[in-house]
């Protein structure tokens, strides 16, 4: 197994989990939240994938899915165009409304596929390769990788946790 190959495992584990956590549910259901501080299903995995968007976009120099594929207009959140959900207070977590599963299934999924082909071309001195300079010591594409990685399955994890709270009442 090659490090692309790892990559992508990993990657497709998170899919995998934002599925499971999403598919079928109604907007009711997407937007609960567990008290009047917790984070939706709809905002977990719209931030995920905003952060992820973001991520593999600067690092493979392309534009990100939700303004190239205008799912920003799609989903009309009150937000900046550019935001990701990084710092959101609690109310701009519940402006975070979706009208369907599959919205918000069909935006992760495009930028799933945009990132397993970026994965795909990867190979071990790509990792070196400094993708942000104002953190010290500077962000390398591995190191950058890993934290969206680490990132996005605690979020997946997070709204299967709160799917299953929610299918338990």
């Amino acid at each position: 197994m090659n490090v692309a190959d790892i990559l992508v495992d990993g990657y497709t584990r998170i899919r995998e989990t934002v599925h499971a956590a999403v598919e079928g549910l109604e907007p009711d259901d997407l937007h609960a939240r567990l008290d009047k501080g917790a984070n939706s299903i709809a905002w977990l995995v719209w931030h995920l994938t905003r952060v992820q968007d973001d991520h593999i976009a600067d690092a493979a120099g392309t534009e990100q899915i939700w303004s190239a594929q205008d799912w920003a207009a799609r989903f009309d959140l009150p937000f900046a165009e550019r935001a990701t959900g990084y710092g959101q207070s609690s109310k701009q977590v519940g402006e975070v409304k979706v009208g369907s599963a599959e919205l918000l299934i069909g935006y992760f999924d495009a930028v799933h596929l945009q990132t397993i082909g970026f994965l795909q071309g990867l190979d071990g001195k790509a990792l070196d390769r400094v993708v942000d300079e104002a953190w010290s010591p500077a962000v390398t594409l591995g190191a950058r990788l890993i934290s969206v990685l680490s990132d996005d399955l605690q979020h997946a994890g997070q709204a299967a946790f709160v799917r299953g709270s929610l299918e338990r009442r």
